[in-house]
């Protein structure tokens, strides 16, 4: 294949980038460029010191009938699938100032917990928290994983004919501030604002209403969707029972830098931000593709997390045209927990379409973390077949992906250059579709998992 008059484009994989070569006639999806906030920390200060609908939190944690000292105060953050600009050491980290505020308000370090939002997810590694959060935070505040098996959880209320229970030392708490970012999300339309509580903090049999199959199916549960979404409905529903009483999201832009700050009232400060993001998500695209190539961003720590980007490309792929996903995978399981690998066995067994249907049925018992194997069922039912993505990977061993549903990239790279893999599955999937007889159309989404790709006859609604 003559390569020569190719083109080159940076595709992330982690931290790292990646020197890919496309087809001259290769569009190049990506995000609108927006601007870093000059001086982010007087941005973050201006934005705590006037939030939306919101009082100050200083003046909430002055209306409150105990004494400052007496009072204790609940702040959830976000856990590693999420790049949170946290961290007290960085200009832009919005933790620190917040705590700060509380401190100058009254309340006492040893009265304010910080309670890591991980849903079902993972515990997170005290090295992440250090990190993540700063080493003066997690020296000096008491940081907590949420555990939504424990026995330890409140009962909230009774919401959808369902029990739904939530973390208790943010339930107990006197202050409850939720924190997070706003990107696109594949079920919830965006994430941030009331995701912080549900699925953040409540007890897996919520979750798992959450994620139901009636709800995955549902043509409202997309990206930048959030009327008519039940994901966004039901989550909102929770977190109205849990009374927050200051919220702080942030957007990044594609370079990853922050790109607004938005505080103050959990559901108008979270609608403000999500139209910030719709300005420079939405990439409207005129026809589909036979060949994307995308990646898992950041939050690809595995398998799991990557069905994100290869949902994301669901509008713009044509039925029978071939994906190549590059996703990092870099977590302690690369690809997700036990019930996550169990599940996608079974997506292997029933094929692309048949899945979905199988687990509505009586003879299927709900287990965790199928809303995400109903998600790769939905892109694979649009391309057609398992061979139409190729999985490229490092992290997971070669035996183990060749297991998954997709073709993988080891198929295409001796040993285990991830460069090589993506290069030469990028050759393959551009000389298969020559073979059909005609030039293929070519898109590469250079943002991957945070960019929203649609046809401009799509309808995104988000109020």
């Amino acid at each position: 294949m003559n390569t020569s008059e190719w083109k080159d484009v940076s595709l992330q994989y982690g931290t790292d980038n990646l020197q890919i070569r496309v087809p001259p006639w290769c569009d190049i999806l990506k995000l609108k460029e927006y601007p870093a906030l000059k001086n982010p920390g007087e941005r973050i200060e201006d934005a705590l010191s006037n939030p939306i609908y919101s009082r100050r939190v200083e003046d909430i944690v002055a209306s409150n009938k105990k004494p400052p000292s007496g009072i204790s105060a609940a702040v959830a953050v976000s856990d590693n699938t999420r790049p949170v600009p946290y961290s007290g050491e960085m200009s832009s980290g919005i933790l620190l100032p917040l705590l700060k505020r509380l401190k100058k308000a009254g309340i006492k370090d040893r009265n304010v917990k910080i309670i890591v939002g991980t849903g079902t997810h993972r515990k997170t590694s005290a090295r992440w928290k250090k990190k993540a959060l700063g080493e003066f935070i997690t020296a000096e505040y008491e940081i907590i994983d949420h555990d939504c098996t424990s026995s330890d959880l409140c009962f909230l209320a009774d919401i959808d004919g369902i029990e739904v229970k939530i973390n208790r030392r943010f339930l107990k708490a006197d202050i409850r501030i939720i924190t997070g970012l706003v990107e696109p999300h594949f079920m919830a339309g965006a994430s941030g604002g009331r995701k912080a509580v549900c699925p953040g903090l409540v007890n897996l049999e919520t979750t798992n209403i959450f994620h139901g199959p009636e709800f995955m199916d549902n043509p409202g549960a997309a990206s930048l969707i959030l009327e008519n979404n039940p994901c966004h409905d039901f989550s909102l529903k929770v977190a109205r029972e849990v009374r927050v009483d200051f919220s702080v999201n942030v957007v990044l832009n594609s370079d990853m830098e922050l790109a607004g700050v938005f505080a103050g009232d959990m559901e108008k400060a979270h609608l403000e931000a999500v139209e910030k993001l719709m300005e420079f998500s939405l990439i409207p695209v005129g026809h589909e593709y036979n060949v994307v190539l995308t990646h898992g961003g950041i939050v690809a720590i595995n398998h799991y997390q990557a069905a994100k980007a290869a949902c994301g490309v669901i509008h713009i792929i044509k039925r029978e045209g071939m994906v190549i996903l590059a996703a990092h995978n870099s977590d302690i399981e690369p690809v997700g927990k036990e019930d996550y690998k169990r599940v996608l066995k079974v997506l292997v067994e029933k094929g692309p379409g048949s899945f979905t249907e199988f687990i509505k049925s009586d003879s299927w018992q709900f287990t965790p973390d199928q809303w995400e194997v109903q998600k790769w069922d939905q892109f694979f039912k649009k391309v057609g077949s398992f061979d139409r993505l190729i999985y490229c990977t490092t992290n997971i061993e070669p035996e183990t992906l060749h297991k998954l549903p997709g073709r993988s990239g080891y198929d295409f790279a001796d040993g285990k250059s991830i460069q090589k893999m993506v290069q030469n599955a990028v050759f393959y999937a551009v000389d298969k579709m020559k073979q059909k007889g005609k030039q293929p159309e070519m898109a590469f989404v250079k943002e991957g998992p945070y960019a929203v790709p649609v046809l401009n006859r799509q309808k995104i609604i988000f109020e």
